[in-house]
């Protein structure tokens, strides 16, 4: 642990004001543009990232269901079902929590992107009872090409868990996309909203009647893994879907849920994480929420651990820290660096909002912290991001000067149809891979995996770690940009 001195100095510096300042506007609309690059199926005559065409069009015709649509979720060309459902949870609460700070365009385009992924997710569960569908095309032969989606000739099988083999920590991520997207579609599309609903409760009851991994079922298990098994368990998601459904309905029977699992399926267990696969850090600050709100007492429990984990941002607060790098970025080790760290921050801007709207600051030990702190912590974050690193470089592709040119996404690194219109074969696209060249198409708005703990950006399509976007990046940076944009001047 830090000396009281070295931690207040260090605090201090993760807190000063960024140098450079940043279009926050511009790279919001970037942001949710980012998601028309990574769509799958038919695409709309009012897509705006041109060089992409349609792409996989037969999607579930092996279990005779159609599953076109949806997103690939990062530089592959698989429809991993899992952190597509947490990118479309994201997406929600970007649009439940920050919307009132985007532009009535922002807003728009934000639950198009919504919509296309719930969209598709209603297609996952339309068998249920029966049969929920967790995952489309074979990762192995995928990742042994490197072909643009619109030629993909890999296999497009489809997946499925069949009654009543478990799949909770699946059924519980869908029931939390579902349940947040009906708040975020309530004003503008009630009957979608309740659509949304009405499923996200069926889904729940799947994935509570059903208790497991969907990942214990052997076929799904060898479809998944090792790119999306929940190692985190399943028990998580039962409690996060339970969260939503709370927020959603406003039911108490969720509450009595929260109440009656909480201990039994561990919300205190790696409390500080957040992300496609452990939802705990998040789940305690939502759940915080209704006690922020309206005091119940029951649930108390989750606000505290909330709070444990606030106060770990902060070097000089007791018990454990996160981590940071020497520039200032939040880390945690993995194999995409900034889905951590904009995840984090995502949290911290929404408790610091729990916070002001109550009109409380959060004691840890003898520190007192302002919501005022924990922003300019997440701008910090978002600046580090945008391009005020020790590298001076964007690590969202099309924002600023200095961004990377070769990422790993197979669409981006291909010249397009439009450009190349006869098919690129599995072993030719190996060709491109290696290129030196730039990137023929400009994934706009991508956020890639990031820099090490050094702040050393080594880059290139080779570098996967540092190099890939993913959805579930992209998703909770949405809200985060929506709150700088509003408020640009914040120091």
């Amino acid at each position: 642990m830090m000396p009281p001195i070295c931690a207040s100095i260090f605090l201090f510096l993760i807190l000063l004001p960024t140098a450079i300042s940043h279009d926050y506007s511009d790279a919001l609309t970037k942001s949710i543009l980012f998601f028309e690059g990574q769509r799958s199926g038919y695409l709309p005559k009012e897509q705006r990232m041109t060089w992409r065409r349609n792409s996989a069009r037969d999607d579930g015709k092996n279990l005779n269901v159609d599953l076109t649509g949806g997103y690939y979720d990062a530089g592959d060309n698989i429809k991993f079902h899992f952190p597509m459902a947490f990118t479309a949870t994201m997406l929600a609460w970007s649009a439940v929590d920050f919307g009132s700070y985007m532009s009535p365009e922002d807003l728009r385009e934000n639950l198009v992107a919504l919509r296309w992924g719930t969209d598709y997710l209603l297609k996952t569960v339309s068998q249920l009872p029966n049969r929920i569908f967790v995952q489309v095309g074979e990762a192995t032969p995928d990742h042994q090409c490197w072909e643009r989606p619109e030629d993909m000739d890999t296999p497009r099988t489809a997946y499925a868990v069949e009654a009543p083999q478990p799949a909770s920590d699946l059924a519980g991520e869908i029931a939390a996309a579902l349940a947040a997207a009906s708040i975020a579609f309530q004003q503008s599309d009630p009957s979608y909203a309740k659509l949304l609903l009405v499923n996200a409760v069926k889904t729940f009851e799947y994935a509570d009647s059903h208790r497991g991994s969907y990942t214990s079922n052997q076929g799904a298990k060898l479809a998944v893994c090792p790119f999306y098994c929940s190692v985190n368990g399943y028990e998580d998601e039962l409690l996060w879907g339970a969260a939503w459904l709370r927020r959603a309905t406003g039911g108490d029977s969720y509450i009595n849920y929260l109440v009656d699992n909480r201990q039994s399926f561990n919300a205190d267990f790696n409390c500080f994480e957040f992300g496609w696969d452990n939802k705990v850090g998040g789940l305690n600050v939502l759940v915080a929420k209704e006690v922020f709100e309206k005091n119940v007492a029951a649930i108390a429990p989750y606000k505290e651990t909330a709070e444990r984990m606030m106060c770990s941002y902060f070097s000089g607060s007791p018990g454990s820290h996160m981590t940071y790098s020497p520039g200032g970025l939040l880390y945690k080790p993995g194999s995409s660096q900034l889905q951590n760290t904009v995840a984090l921050s995502f949290l911290l801007l929404t408790y610091a909002d729990y916070l002001s709207k109550s009109s409380q600051q959060l004691q840890c030990g003898s520190l007192k912290i302002h919501p005022d702190s924990f922003r300019r912590l997440a701008k910090r974050q978002v600046d580090y991001i945008l391009g005020d690193n020790p590298m001076k470089m964007s690590y969202m592709v099309g924002y600023g000067d200095r961004y990377p040119r070769q990422i790993h996404h197979r669409g981006a690194s291909s010249p397009s149809i439009v450009t190349h219109p006869t098919p690129i074969k599995c072993s030719e696209g190996w060709n491109i891979f290696a290129s030196p060249n730039p990137d023929p198409n400009v994934l706009v708005g991508a956020v890639i995996g990031g820099p090490g703990l050094d702040d050393k950006f080594v880059g290139g399509r080779t570098n996967a770690s540092q190099t890939e976007p993913t959805t579930y990046i992209n998703a909770p940076f949405v809200g985060l940009l929506a709150y700088f944009k509003a408020n640009p001047n914040f120091m």
